[in-house]
């Protein structure tokens, strides 16, 4: 059997990993295979030089310092498990590190930005009434796009003004809800939602044109780039850019950083330090535009 498909058959039988996190192992390692099949090798003859050429070949073609750090962690789980099944006699990966993640910060947009993306969708329409409660949602809790898609009508908690969703690792959270995104679930609620749940309801907040099926991840990125378009925001758009909105804004603002990680649902303190970097760069540019000595 094909190694990658007995590796990515143990990660989903055996290891049960989620079906995103194994489509982004399926990516990784058909990444490798066309690398290896360029070197005209087998994935098991490799040597720790070859992937460092590999992962500096990956880098080269633009991706990311966070995506090149996933990709040698797929690197290193494939060689790991090569290694365990006696496919290969020693593991080239064994101690393939990651590239520096700070290397690219985190894109956000500016406050303006994400007034213009707000105001975007026609509220006089039950779509629009959705749109800006999903984007308000997400703006004001900082969820991932999956989270904020899987929310069900029983996580939110408009009255006492908070909302739980389940994170990664089945993790299940508490994240304040702001007074006007309250605002705006109460008039989906109202004047939207039931216009698309006519003939059947569900349990999902947020809902296709199909009624009771809930919001698609791919769904609710096109709603965004849409917007987007429409509010004329020129900065790279994605659910994950509000989110990084979200932790930035709020530590410009003096959030401690401790409750942005509890929020953000980060397990390590490590992971939301990298706003901190954002914050340091954008003071230096308005040291270095603004001080009359530079």
């Amino acid at each position: 059997m094909d190694p990658v498909v007995s590796y990515l058959r143990h990660l989903e039988v055996e290891r049960r990993v989620a079906s995103n996190t194994l489509s982004a192992y399926r990516r990784d390692l058909t990444r490798l295979q066309v690398f290896a099949a360029s070197q005209s090798r087998a994935l098991p003859a490799l040597s720790r030089p070859d992937l460092e050429a590999f992962i500096r070949n990956a880098m080269t073609d633009g991706l990311s310092p966070t995506s090149a750090a996933r990709l040698v962690a797929s690197v290193r789980g494939f060689y790991r498990y090569l290694r365990l099944h006696g496919d290969v006699s020693a593991n080239p990966a064994e101690d393939l590190h990651a590239p520096q993640l700070f290397a690219a910060l985190p894109r956000f947009l500016s406050t303006a930005d994400v007034d213009a993306l707000l105001a975007a969708p026609d509220v006089s329409a039950p779509g629009g009434l959705r749109d800006r409660a999903l984007i308000e949602v997400l703006y004001a809790t900082g969820l991932r796009v999956s989270e904020l898609v899987n929310l069900r009508l029983s996580d939110i908690r408009l009255d006492q003004g908070y909302l739980q969703c389940l994170g990664k690792g089945n993790k299940q959270r508490i994240v304040p809800l702001g007074d006007v995104a309250v605002d705006w679930i109460r008039r989906y609620l109202t004047d939207g939602r039931p216009q698309f749940t006519k003939k059947k309801d569900g349990p999902y907040l947020f809902v296709s044109a199909r009624g009771a099926h809930k919001l698609s991840r791919g769904g609710f990125w096109q709603i965004l780039k849409d917007h987007g378009e429409k509010a004329g925001i020129k900065a790279h758009l994605s659910p994950h850019v509000l989110r990084h909105s979200f932790a930035t804004h709020l530590l410009e603002r003096g959030a401690d950083l401790r409750a942005i990680q509890t929020m953000l649902g980060h397990a390590d303190l490590s992971t939301t330090q990298i706003y901190t970097h954002v914050l340091e760069a954008r003071l230096r540019q308005v040291y270095d535009n603004f001080h009359p000595r530079e």
